[in-house]
């Protein structure tokens, strides 16, 4: 079985600065719930945005000469259990977003298919790449194949 397990967000030298690291912690530690930790790793000083506890899942954020470019609507999709929390999580970005303006937030029409109904915003600040917060709402009972262990 495969799952996530870790991306890297490359930034140009000079990029992460105590100040953008705290933005970053305070954005996304505050609305996701991520540990950001700063980690030495291959010689330089990155910051490691942890998604669990045991840091099994994780975005390290690192220095590069050729940082990522993404100028177009690149993506890592975090799935939620209910449409209650991805609408919680929304609101909570567009109340952010009056006193912070380059927040970008990009809200959806449910996608309906036979099976399932997506529904889903995109919020996009301080990284390189926006975040697909979602629920997958099924029209049968789903069976999880997934757990954590």
């Amino acid at each position: 079985m495969m799952r996530f397990n870790h991306m890297e967000l490359t930034f140009a030298p000079g990029t992460l600065t105590p100040e953008f690291r705290d933005q970053v912690r305070a954005f996304y530690g505050d609305l996701f719930g991520w540990d950001c930790k700063d980690v030495e790793i291959l010689g330089q000083n990155g910051l490691l945005m942890m998604l669990d506890e045991r840091a099994t899942q994780f975005i390290l954020l690192a220095e590069s000469p050729k940082p990522m470019s993404s100028p177009g609507y690149d993506h890592l999709g975090l799935l939620h259990d209910t449409r209650e929390e991805v609408d919680a999580l929304c609101a909570r970005i567009a109340a952010m977003q009056k006193t912070e303006p380059s927040i970008q937030l990009k809200t959806y029409d449910d996608l309906v298919n036979p099976a399932s109904t997506v529904h889903a915003f995109y919020v996009k600040h301080l990284l390189p790449i926006w975040f697909d917060v979602q629920c997958i709402e099924y029209a049968a009972p789903l069976e999880r194949d997934w757990h954590y262990g």
